[in-house]
């Protein structure tokens, strides 16, 4: 890493809980794309999940992320909590800016490039970072037909240059697969609602900002 940026992946979620799903497509990413880590970017409250009655808290969510992180290149993290933002766009604006010696890319699955158009500016995250985008089980159909691959036209680069990256003019969006993992957290919930429960008394220091959650 010496004498270059870091590069680094974003990738935004509830976390609601973490799971072995999460980490899977993680260090899929982490492969495909070059990258020196990822951070997992725990939101404190999602705008298109509002009112949500199974939405855990957040202590509970991020004290799963960090479990579910433990030896990898993976820092969960709550610091949208520090930065005082609510949408991505701002989000990313005001990383960005904290840290200018990394390179960063956002990293999504297919479900929400499906409903990528619904995001607050969302061309404006498009402009700020190159994009990747996980293929996920029942959702690429929809992805692939949808506002935002069709705005992004000829802008999708070919899966050969995904670590080329930092390279690539904005906005710029790759797509990428790798062997389906079946694991959600609505399943997850399903079988336990009360799982956040088991985090109620923990103490929980958030793995960018090292800001302390108890």
């Amino acid at each position: 890493m010496k004498g270059r940026p870091v590069r680094t992946g974003l990738m935004g979620g509830s976390f609601n809980p973490a799971h072995r799903g999460h980490r899977a497509i993680s260090l899929f990413a982490m492969e495909a794309l070059g990258l020196d880590e990822i951070w997992w970017l725990v939101s404190p409250g999602n705008p298109l999940k509002d009112g949500a009655a199974d939405m855990a808290p957040f202590k509970a969510r991020l004290a799963s992320a960090r479990g579910m992180t433990r030896r990898s290149r993976i820092r969960a993290t709550g610091i949208e909590t520090e930065l005082g933002t609510r949408y991505t766009v701002e989000t990313l604006e005001k990383i960005t800016a904290r840290y200018p010696k990394r390179d960063f890319v956002w990293i999504m699955g297919a479900d929400n490039l499906a409903g990528f158009h619904r995001w607050k500016h969302w061309r404006g995250i498009a402009r700020q970072m190159p994009i990747a985008v996980v293929a996920r089980p029942g959702y690429d159909g929809a992805a692939i037909s949808g506002p935002a691959m069709a705005w992004f036209g000829h802008r999708v680069r070919p899966r050969s240059q995904a670590r080329d990256w930092t390279r690539w003019s904005l906005p710029a969006l790759v797509l990428m697969r790798f062997r389906p993992d079946p694991r959600s957290a609505t399943a997850l919930r399903r079988q336990d609602p009360d799982w956040f429960l088991d985090y109620a008394d923990t103490i929980v220091r958030d793995a960018v900002t090292r800001q302390v959650f108890a």
